[in-house]
């Protein structure tokens, strides 16, 4: 029976925490920074949670988690 694969685009947007939860990145922090206030940087640097909805996607993306 083959290894069910990783899809990698997946792997590098979400992890996973030690309590099995799934966060993401906020997007609009890869360019036009010198515009943003150093707030709303600081803002969008921190992860956050996904819905339900999202998880069953996801794991459907990433098995091994």
């Amino acid at each position: 029976m083959p290894k069910i694969k990783t899809r990698k685009t997946a792997a590098k947007r979400y992890e996973v925490t030690a309590n099995g939860k799934i966060r993401h990145g906020s997007t609009g922090m890869n360019h036009l920074k010198l515009k943003k206030s150093s707030s709303a940087k600081r803002r969008l640097s921190i992860k956050s949670g996904v819905t339900n909805g999202q998880k069953r996607v996801i794991r459907r993306l990433m098995p091994g988690i």
